[in-house]
This record gives C-alpha cells, sequence and structure tokens, in this order.
C-alpha cells in the first residue's frame, strides 16, 4: 500500500484550486454548523432548563420537560430529515429557508435539551438558601434568577458543557445528509474521485481531533478561571442540596 498526500495539491475539477483548499472550505463549514448550532443550544437549553425549576409555574415546567423528553428520544439524523422534509410540507415558508439553517436549527434544539438538563441540575445543585436570601433582599424571581442563580449556575456546570460544545463540533456531521459542503460530505465525495480514502479520512479525522482539542482548551482556561470553590459539576439528574 503506497500512500500519495501529494494529490492534496491537485486541482479538483471545480471551483476550488486543489483539494487542501476545498477541505479548508468543508473545515469552515463545519465550523460555522457547530457555531451557530451551539449558540441555539445555549439559547434554548438555557432558557428551557430555568423554567423546569420555577417554583410556581408548574405549567412551565411540564411544557419544559415536554421539550427535552422530545429532542433527547428522537435520533439526531431524524430530526435533520424532518426539518429538512416534513416541516416545510407543513409550513410553506419555511421551503425557501437554506438547508443549511434547516441543520442549525436541528442540531442546536437536539443540544439544547441536554443543555436543559445540565442547567436543572446546577441550578438544583446551588443550597436552597440562595433562593431566601434573594427573596430577603427583595428580588423578584426574575431578578434572582438573572443575578443570582443563573452566573453561578453557569460556572459550575462548564465542565458538562465542554463535552457538550464538542459533541456538538462531531455531531455536525450529519450535515452532510441534507448536502451541506462539510467535512463528512467533503471525506466522502474526494473519496470517490480519487480512491485515496485513506489519506482523506485521515485529514478530516485531524481536523475533528484538532477542533475538539481546541475547544477543550479554550473552556478549560474558561472552568479555572470561573469555578466556584467547593462545588463540583453536577450530573444531568442531580438534585439539590
Amino acid at each position: 500500500m503506497t500512500w500519495d498526500w501529494q494529490f492534496f495539491l491537485e486541482d479538483p475539477g471545480g471551483k476550488f484550486p486543489t483539494y487542501w483548499q476545498w477541505m479548508l472550505s468543508a473545515w469552515g463549514w463545519t465550523i460555522s454548523v457547530a457555531l451557530l448550532s451551539l449558540v441555539v443550544a445555549l439559547v434554548a437549553g438555557f432558557a428551557i432548563g430555568t423554567v423546569r425549576t420555577l417554583p410556581d409555574h408548574p405549567w412551565a415546567v411540564r411544557l419544559g420537560n415536554v421539550w427535552v423528553e422530545l429532542f433527547r428520544n428522537i435520533p439526531l439524523l431524524v430530526q435533520i430529515f424532518l426539518w429538512y422534509h416534513v416541516v416545510p410540507a407543513l409550513f410553506p415558508a419555511m421551503k425557501d429557508v437554506p438547508s443549511f439553517f434547516l441543520v442549525v436549527l436541528a442540531l442546536g434544539f437536539f443540544t439544547s435539551a441536554r443543555i436543559a438538563e445540565q442547567v436543572r441540575a446546577g441550578i438544583k445543585a446551588l443550597p436552597r438558601g440562595q433562593r431566601y436570601a434573594g427573596m430577603a433582599m427583595g428580588f423578584t424571581t426574575a431578578q434572582y434568577y438573572r443575578y443570582v442563580i443563573l452566573p453561578m449556575a453557569f460556572r459550575i456546570i462548564i465542565p458538562p458543557l465542554t463535552s457538550e460544545t464538542m459533541n456538538i463540533f462531531k455531531n455536525s456531521s450529519v450535515a452532510f445528509a441534507v448536502s451541506i459542503s462539510e467535512l463528512t460530505m467533503y471525506a466522502m465525495q474526494v473519496q470517490e474521485e480519487t480512491s485515496r480514502g485513506i489519506e482523506v479520512y485521515l485529514a478530516v479525522t485531524a481536523l475533528y481531533v484538532l477542533s475538539a482539542f481546541v475547544i477543550n482548551r479554550i473552556m478549560a482556561v474558561i472552568e479555572k478561571k470561573a469555578r466556584i470553590p467547593g462545588f463540583a459539576a453536577p450530573s444531568a439528574g442531580g438534585g439539590g442540596h
């Protein structure tokens, strides 16, 4: 078996001068899908996770539970196809939405269910005296969550958030199913064109590993700076003190 890495410098005969530049473009699409999906997941996850801890709004808690169970228990690839094929059929206005944004919504909502569980566990892990202290200071529920609970909960769930951030980069590979030109799609197309599957998949794997490593290091720095002494990261099913 002979490996040939020089083919990355060859002309693929398309809009990219070389296979190497094509791969960098695909990496850019992977990063774009992952980062935008992460934003959706964080916003929705923190909102749903917070709602599920509101003591005086049982209906909101039930709706939050439905959200988590719905998006957590349907396979991601199925959700991608639902957004791509079913949602536009039910809502014709969605037909003009690019598949890129449909994938972002699918991946973001899928991950938001897991982040919601972590946020709920993080809030429940805080001492109940925090709430009473906030009430004694005259905080409304919104102020209590905004200024006391959510900042502390965020700091103690950074480790599981690191895992979810890494997972969202890996899960972005499902975008190939709706023809997004990310790394997995690139690898499949180039392997078919060049029959250099070993080199292509090794290179793509290296980029995924590099992405995960960079995320891990960034989150490690954030965790170190934001760590609360005496608190460990809660599990998704963690309860309160």
